[in-house]
């Protein structure tokens, strides 16, 4: 499986969970679960309302596209 976003990686590095983004954004906490493991994909919107509530750039969500 491909790795698209760094949602995991971020709410480690920002000492908060998987459920606690899901109270912020108004999402099922099982759904962030599969965006954390890159099971599935967030939309854009909702990329968005992640980086709002990580106070961080929407592009520090994702893994660069040149990486080989």
């Amino acid at each position: 499986m491909k790795e698209v976003n760094r949602i995991k990686v971020v709410l480690a590095e920002k000492k908060r969970t998987s459920k606690w983004l899901a109270e912020q954004i108004g999402k099922n906490p099982a759904t962030v679960s599969k965006w954390c493991t890159n099971t599935i994909q967030p939309s854009m919107d909702t990329l968005l309302d992640i980086a709002n509530a990580l106070e961080m750039n929407i592009q520090d969500l994702l893994l660069p596209t040149n990486q080989k």
